[in-house]
C-alpha cells in the first residue's frame, strides 16, 4: 500500500464543503498517519519550516478532482502562518502566482506529482496563488493535461496562536 492512500474519497471525515476558492474538491484534516507517511511528512517539514516554527497539529489533505480547480487567494493571516508547503500527489498541475499589487508580476510553476511548493514570504503574503483548470493548463506553451490531484498541506501556526489553543483553523484557510 502506498504510504498516502489514493482513495482519498473512502477516508472517514473527508468532507465536501462549498468554499468558494476551490471547486470540485473534497478535503479532510488529518493528524494520525502510518509510519511511512510520517516520514515523508518529516521530510516535508524539515525543508520547509524554520527550527522556531511551531505547525498546526492537522494536516490538510485537499483531493482536488480532474475538472476541479482553485481560483487565485491569498490564504488568511487569521487561520495560517507564514509558511505554507504542499505536497503534489497523483497529477502535475500548474500554480499560477500574481502579484496582489501588481498584477502584471506573475510567475507559474509546474507542480509534478511528489513536488513540494513552499510560500513563505513575499510568495505567501503578495501572491495570490491558484490550480489552473484543465483547459487552461499549460506551462510556456505545453499543454499540461490534468487528472486528479492530491495534495497534503503542511501550514505553521498564525501569529500569537500557541500549539494547544483551540482556535484551530477551518480545514481551507
Amino acid at each position: 500500500m502506498p504510504p498516502f492512500p489514493c482513495s482519498l474519497w473512502e477516508l472517514p471525515g473527508l468532507t465536501k464543503l462549498s468554499v468558494q476558492a476551490i471547486h470540485g474538491f473534497r478535503e479532510t484534516e488529518k493528524s494520525r498517519w502510518s509510519e511511512a507517511s510520517r516520514a515523508i511528512l518529516q521530510r516535508v517539514q524539515a525543508a520547509a519550516f524554520g527550527p522556531g516554527q511551531t505547525l498546526l497539529s492537522s494536516v490538510h489533505v485537499l483531493d482536488l478532482e480532474a475538472r476541479g480547480y482553485i481560483k487565485p487567494h491569498v490564504d488568511s493571516i487569521k487561520f495560517c502562518g507564514a509558511t505554507i508547503a504542499g505536497l503534489s500527489l497523483l497529477s502535475p498541475s500548474v500554480m499560477r502566482l500574481v502579484h496582489t499589487q501588481e498584477p502584471g508580476e506573475w510567475l507559474e510553476l509546474l507542480l509534478e506529482p511528489g513536488s513540494l511548493y513552499i510560500l513563505r514570504g513575499s510568495a505567501r503574503y503578495d501572491f495570490s496563488h491558484e490550480i489552473l483548470r484543465d483547459e487552461e493548463s499549460f506551462f510556456g506553451e505545453c499543454r499540461i493535461p490534468r487528472g486528479r490531484r492530491i495534495s497534503v498541506i503542511c501550514r505553521s501556526l498564525p501569529e500569537g496562536m500557541g500549539p494547544g489553543e483551540s482556535g484551530q483553523p477551518p480545514a481551507a484557510c
